[in-house]
């Protein structure tokens, strides 16, 4: 989907939400604006993320861009728009629409794979940092450009790049504002994984076919420990892991995961609801 090209009609959304099984996939779908932020468009993407999260068939979810970009942030002409007009309310709330956008992602208990089919820059930049997981093609490249017209760093830039890459990096990649190529982000740990821009789809789709055969519950918690281990302590963090594990105990995932083990045979994990249900007393 990611190589798709081609301008969207009128009727045609700027984000689509598209399901696969247990996959859903959320495509931002202005090629011809390399996927840029317009107008209502943060506001969709958000209510594509939060469907996505709460549809109970769905277990795992891939972000991309059509077209030869991920993302290229906000449309700078329609954001001069604004400023010059001195709507630096409407200006805000595009801001508020992005913390909205990062909430959705990072609150959602399903694992979230940013399929980076292109150039990802300002706030598409850190859309796909946001995720769990980034997939880049060799034609791809990331960038905090904020700085180049004279903004700062949102969408969570300032929270996540850090504890990706320490704060030197964060440093250099805020201040100096420039593009890093797909290999170098790898270096930096701003990506996964780089792969030939061909087999780009294909491994998102193996990633998120491998987690959707996962128990749900225990990969909702572990993202959850993930987020939580940059605020709390070694005995938080320890009170989190018994209690995490206390919920997986007593889950149907976890009795099939052991039962197979035992049998020497591949476990059947339960639908995503049924994976984070818990039963109410032991058989």
């Amino acid at each position: 989907m990611s190589d798709t090209t081609g301008a969207p009609s009128d009727s045609e959304s700027r984000v689509l939400v598209e399901r696969d099984g247990p996959v859903g996939h959320l495509i931002l779908n202005r090629p011809e604006k390399l996927n840029s932020f317009f107008g209502t468009m943060r506001d969709e993407i958000a209510d594509g993320l939060e469907a996505l999260g709460a549809a109970e068939s769905v277990r795992v979810v891939i972000v991309t861009g059509r077209g030869r970009a991920f993302c290229a942030g906000a449309d700078v002409k329609y954001m001069a728009g604004l400023l010059e007009a001195g709507d630096y309310d409407e200006a805000n709330a595009l801001v508020e629409a992005g913390r909205r956008v990062i909430q959705a992602v990072t609150g959602m208990p399903k694992p979230v794979i940013a399929a980076l089919n292109g150039p990802a820059a300002g706030g598409g930049a850190n859309l796909a940092l946001c995720c769990d997981l980034r997939i880049a093609s060799e034609r791809a490249s990331i960038g905090q450009t904020f700085n180049r017209i004279g903004l700062h760093p949102d969408w969570g830039g300032t929270w996540i790049v850090p504890r990706l890459v320490g704060p030197a990096r964060a440093a250099e990649l805020f201040m100096l504002a420039e593009m890093i190529p797909a290999e170098r982000a790898l270096e930096l740990g701003l990506v996964n994984r780089v792969v030939a821009p061909g087999a780009l789809d294909d491994a998102a789709a193996d990633w998120a076919a491998r987690l959707a055969a996962k128990p749900a519950l225990p990969l909702a918690l572990a993202k959850q420990a993930i987020l939580r281990t940059w605020t709390s302590t070694l005995d938080e963090m320890l009170s989190f892991e018994a209690e995490a594990q206390d919920r997986c105990f007593r889950s149907d995932d976890a009795r099939e995961g052991i039962r197979a083990f035992t049998e020497k045979r591949t476990p059947r994990f339960g639908s995503a609801g049924a994976a984070n249900r818990e039963p109410e007393s032991e058989p």
